[in-house]
Protein backbone atom coordinates (compact mmCIF):
# COMPACT_ATOMS: atom_id res chain seq x y z
CA UNK A 1 0.00 0.00 0.00
CA UNK A 2 1.19 3.48 -0.82
CA UNK A 3 -0.24 6.95 -0.41
CA UNK A 4 0.25 9.95 -2.67
CA UNK A 5 -0.46 13.32 -1.10
CA UNK A 6 -1.20 16.04 -3.64
CA UNK A 7 -0.50 19.65 -2.72
CA UNK A 8 -1.91 22.12 -5.24
CA UNK A 9 -1.97 25.30 -3.16
CA UNK A 10 0.72 27.92 -2.74
CA UNK A 11 2.86 27.52 0.37
CA UNK A 12 1.69 30.70 2.07
CA UNK A 13 -1.76 32.07 2.84
CA UNK A 14 -3.46 28.84 3.90
CA UNK A 15 -2.59 26.04 6.29
CA UNK A 16 -3.92 23.22 4.10
CA UNK A 17 -0.56 22.47 2.50
CA UNK A 18 1.29 22.46 5.81
CA UNK A 19 -1.32 20.12 7.26
CA UNK A 20 -0.92 17.81 4.26
CA UNK A 21 2.85 17.84 4.78
CA UNK A 22 2.34 16.98 8.47
CA UNK A 23 0.10 14.09 7.41
CA UNK A 24 2.84 12.81 5.07
CA UNK A 25 5.43 12.99 7.83
CA UNK A 26 3.11 11.19 10.24
CA UNK A 27 2.40 8.38 7.77
CA UNK A 28 6.09 7.99 7.02
CA UNK A 29 6.94 7.94 10.73
CA UNK A 30 4.69 4.89 11.07
CA UNK A 31 6.45 3.12 8.19
CA UNK A 32 3.70 3.81 5.67
CA UNK A 33 4.85 4.35 2.09
CA UNK A 34 4.06 7.96 1.22
CA UNK A 35 5.04 10.29 -1.61
CA UNK A 36 4.26 13.93 -2.33
CA UNK A 37 3.08 15.47 -5.61
CA UNK A 38 3.17 19.23 -5.99
CA UNK A 39 1.00 20.59 -8.79
CA UNK A 40 -0.59 23.89 -9.78
CA UNK A 41 0.48 26.74 -7.51
CA UNK A 42 1.75 24.05 -5.13
CA UNK A 43 4.99 23.71 -7.10
CA UNK A 44 6.06 26.96 -5.45
CA UNK A 45 6.72 24.93 -2.30
CA UNK A 46 9.75 23.57 -4.15
CA UNK A 47 11.36 26.91 -5.00
CA UNK A 48 14.88 27.48 -3.62
CA UNK A 49 15.79 30.44 -1.41
CA UNK A 50 12.32 31.38 -0.25
CA UNK A 51 11.92 34.29 2.12
CA UNK A 52 8.64 34.60 3.93
CA UNK A 53 9.68 37.07 6.61
CA UNK A 54 7.74 39.89 4.93
CA UNK A 55 4.51 37.98 5.57
CA UNK A 56 5.73 36.99 9.03
CA UNK A 57 5.94 33.26 8.31
CA UNK A 58 8.78 30.79 8.19
CA UNK A 59 9.97 29.49 4.85
CA UNK A 60 8.70 26.03 3.95
CA UNK A 61 12.03 25.15 2.32
CA UNK A 62 13.40 23.43 5.44
CA UNK A 63 10.17 21.45 5.86
CA UNK A 64 10.39 20.07 2.34
CA UNK A 65 14.11 19.35 2.69
CA UNK A 66 13.35 17.27 5.80
CA UNK A 67 10.87 15.00 3.97
CA UNK A 68 13.44 12.26 3.18
CA UNK A 69 14.64 12.30 6.79
CA UNK A 70 11.07 11.62 7.95
CA UNK A 71 10.80 8.74 5.48
CA UNK A 72 8.86 10.29 2.60
CA UNK A 73 9.57 7.99 -0.34
CA UNK A 74 9.54 10.55 -3.18
CA UNK A 75 8.78 14.17 -3.98
CA UNK A 76 7.32 14.89 -7.40
CA UNK A 77 6.67 18.16 -9.22
CA UNK A 78 4.15 18.38 -12.04
CA UNK A 79 6.25 19.35 -15.07
CA UNK A 80 3.54 21.49 -16.72
CA UNK A 81 2.97 23.45 -13.52
CA UNK A 82 6.72 24.01 -13.18
CA UNK A 83 6.82 25.56 -16.64
CA UNK A 84 3.80 27.72 -15.79
CA UNK A 85 5.44 29.01 -12.59
CA UNK A 86 8.97 29.35 -13.98
CA UNK A 87 10.52 26.49 -12.04
CA UNK A 88 13.32 24.32 -13.33
CA UNK A 89 16.02 22.16 -11.85
CA UNK A 90 18.22 25.23 -11.38
CA UNK A 91 15.83 27.01 -9.01
CA UNK A 92 14.14 23.98 -7.43
CA UNK A 93 15.08 22.11 -4.27
CA UNK A 94 17.32 19.07 -4.72
CA UNK A 95 15.80 15.60 -4.79
CA UNK A 96 12.60 16.50 -6.63
CA UNK A 97 11.56 14.32 -9.57
CA UNK A 98 9.62 15.81 -12.48
CA UNK A 99 6.30 14.12 -13.17
CA UNK A 100 5.40 14.32 -16.84
CA UNK A 101 2.13 12.41 -16.36
CA UNK A 102 0.42 13.13 -13.04
CA UNK A 103 -2.55 10.87 -13.87
CA UNK A 104 -0.22 7.90 -14.26
CA UNK A 105 1.41 8.76 -10.95
CA UNK A 106 -2.00 8.77 -9.25
CA UNK A 107 -2.68 5.25 -10.51
CA UNK A 108 0.64 3.97 -9.14
CA UNK A 109 -0.52 4.60 -5.57
CA UNK A 110 -3.16 2.77 -3.56
CA UNK A 111 -4.47 5.90 -1.84
CA UNK A 112 -4.52 9.58 -2.80
CA UNK A 113 -5.15 12.53 -0.50
CA UNK A 114 -5.54 16.11 -1.64
CA UNK A 115 -4.57 19.15 0.44
CA UNK A 116 -7.51 21.41 1.15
Amino acid sequence: MSTLIVIDQSPYGTWAGREALDMAFSLAAFDQSVSLLFTGAGVNWLRKAQTASEIEQKSVEKNISAAPIFGVKAIYADAKACVQYGLGLDNMLAGVAMAENSAELLHEHTHTAFAG
